[in-house]
This record gives C-alpha cells, structure tokens and sequence, in this order.
C-alpha cells in the first residue's frame, strides 16, 4: 500500500516538469544567442564573474576535448530559450568569440586568454586578431565551433513553480553563487519587475543614508540581503519566531521573496510603502549612527554597520510601521538604552547562529522601539 503510493508520487512529480535533451555545437548556441532565440536576462547576467583564469580554463578544457557539465535553459511561451543555469560557461564562451552583451546591452570586449598548465602559449590570444602569434588560429577557432555541449530543455508546459524548484537544485549543488546571488536569480526566474524594485531599495536615498557597507560587502550584493531581510523579517509573524521556523534562514529568505516576486500589486505597494517610510524615519532620526554601537566608555558612536542593530532598529522600526502602531522618536536614545544593557556587552553575539540572533533580536526590537 505505502509502495503504490510512493510510486504515485513519484509519477504525480514527474509530470509536473517536461524536459528534452539534447548535445548542440558551440556555433549553433553562439547563433542561437546572436539570433536573440537565447536568452540571458540582464538581472541575470550581473552575476557573470568568474575571474579570466577561470575563464580561460574553461576553453583550454574544450581545446583539449574535456566534456563540459549540461546546461539548462527554459522554453518560453514564445518558444525562445531562457538560460536557468550554466551562466558562467556560456558567457565566457561568448565572450570568448566577441559575441556577450552585458546587461547594459553593450558588447564586452573579447576575451583574452592566459597561460595555462597543459597550454602556456594561450597567453595573451584571442579569438581572432591581425597579430597571428595573438590569435587562435582558424583550426582552433573551428574546433571551438563544433564542440558540444549537452542541453536540456525544461519545457513550457512544465509548471511554473516545478521551474523555479529546479533552478534553485541545480544552483545549490557546489555552486559559486553567495546566497544572496543565487536568491537574486531566483526572483528574476520569477518576476523581472520585482528584482528591479529590490535593486531601487538597495540605492533608495534614505536606506543609504542608514546603512554604511564596504566595498567588498557592497561586491557580494549585501545591501540586497539587508532588504530581503527586512522585507520577510520585519513584520514576521510572532507564532513564527521559533528555531523550527527560522532554522535555515537563506531558505526562508528564498521562499518568501519568491512568493512576494509571485503576489499581486497590492502586496508588493504595501511592501514598498513600509520600507521607504521606515527608511525616511530612520534617516531623520539618526542615520547611519542608529545601526552602531554606543560605546558608553566614549561616549560616541564607534565601529562599523552592524547587522545586529539592523535586526534590531530597523525590522523594530519596520514592524511598527507595517501594523500601524507608534513607535519611538528618540531612537538614538534608544540605542544607548540598548548598549549599555549587559547582556549587550562586547562578545554578544559570539559563538551565535544567525537564527538564534534573530529570535531574541526581532522581538527585542518592536519591544525596544515601541513609544
């Protein structure tokens, strides 16, 4: 009995994704792709960043005749391909022969090769130059051309959600996406629109004017992390705040943000009125010095932004403005309150899970910022 209706899982599960598969030269795929048949959405293509040895060992492998892992693109209603995953190795192969456009919609210069271990006269060669000790020559470019590669199809009939489910397997598996990289592709699989109003949160005036990032922080997309934390954490149910339902927070962060990207108008204004209010609010009353640390022994506001006082000024705040209840005008008073409690002592956080932070910090927020 429990057998049967494993097996009719397994059939129900099957239909719900419809693919094909097949091996396909280099050259059709640059054709297809120069014929506008595939497609790589500019959200998506921000993310193209392997380093150029990186990229340069991807063509010595298909120099030498190494199979490349599949790609996997998905048919749209219209029939075109859009690219879910294998990124990375189909742009630098266009890149390579001069055909990759950024998401600017400007062509990238073409690739220029390194030295490799099995191939050191690839150093400084590329596709095609005047100069021929420069330039693969028109053998190579041609055994370029013919090499194959495996692609499978997600059909159009497959579900929507079965699409999505797939792209985030697939990018899970030894991936070199952050989290946040791999959450971003995941809402642009499902709405364009919204990734661009995420992209207007992270560079809104007020939210900058909060929140203080490195460089490096600014590079890994930090800034879109905060605002998807703030969007899913700052009004998240209080039956919620359990280490059960918070255990693995980048997969709360993609589920939510993927059925937010899938919801109505009304619910992505309400989203956007909450954040821009709670950010104006708290630009007005303290800026950037709300999200750090009141050094008492000073008496100033010291160190660097702190995800600890985000979690705690900024989803308190954003609570409060999301259900409508009063919330303090003396925030930086507030922080001081804050810093100069015990148990908020140097070394707080140490040794804690990002979810074990966010169960005691959530509801210490809306307790701390509450007028």
């Amino acid at each position: 009995m429990g057998q049967n209706k494993l097996e009719t899982e397994i059939s129900e599960a099957r239909r719900t994704i419809s693919s094909d598969g097949y091996p396909m030269s280099i050259g059709e795929l640059t054709n297809l792709y120069r014929n506008g048949e595939l497609v790589i959405r500019p959200e998506f293509q921000r993310l193209f960043r392997w380093s150029n040895t990186q990229k340069t060992r991807l063509v010595e492998s298909i120099l030498l005749g190494i199979p490349l892992p599949s790609i996997f693109v998905a048919q749209t209603e219209g029939g075109k391909w859009e690219l879910v995953d294998g990124l990375q190795r189909v742009s630098t192969i266009l890149q390579l022969q001069g055909e990759l456009i950024d998401e600017n919609g400007t062509k990238l210069k073409p690739l220029v090769l390194e030295a490799t271990t099995y191939l050191p006269d690839l150093d400084d060669r590329m596709w095609e130059n005047k100069d021929e000790s420069k330039s693969l020559t028109d053998a190579q470019r041609l055994d370029i051309k013919r090499s194959k590669i495996d692609i499978k199809i997600i059909k159009r009939e497959s579900s929507p959600q079965a699409k999505y489910d797939l792209f985030h397997r697939l990018n899970s598996y030894g991936s070199p996406l952050t989290p946040q990289e791999l959450r971003s592709s995941l809402v642009v699989a499902v709405s364009p629109d919204f990734f661009s109003k995420l992209e207007e949160f992270a560079s809104y005036d007020s939210f900058l004017g909060c929140v203080s990032l490195s460089e490096r922080l600014i590079e890994e997309r930090f800034d879109l992390e905060l605002v998807s934390r703030f969007l899913v954490l700052h009004n998240w149910p209080t039956s919620k705040l359990s280490t059960t339902a918070l255990r693995d927070l980048p997969q709360v962060l993609d589920e939510t943000l993927v059925q937010i990207a899938g919801s109505g108008k009304k619910t992505k204004d309400s989203l956007e009125k909450v954040f821009k209010t709670t950010f104006d609010a708290l630009a007005k009353l303290g800026g950037e010095q709300i999200f750090r640390r009141w050094d008492v022994k000073k008496n100033e506001y010291a160190g660097s932004f702190l995800v600890s006082a985000f979690e705690i000024f900024g989803l308190g705040v954003g609570y409060h403005v999301a259900t409508g209840t009063k919330f303090r005008t003396d925030l930086l008073a507030a922080t001081k309150d804050l810093w100069q409690r015990p148990d908020m002592q140097k070394g707080f956080a140490t040794g804690r899970s990002t979810e074990a932070r966010l169960l005691q910090f959530i509801p210490l927020g809306r307790e701390i910022t509450a007028k």
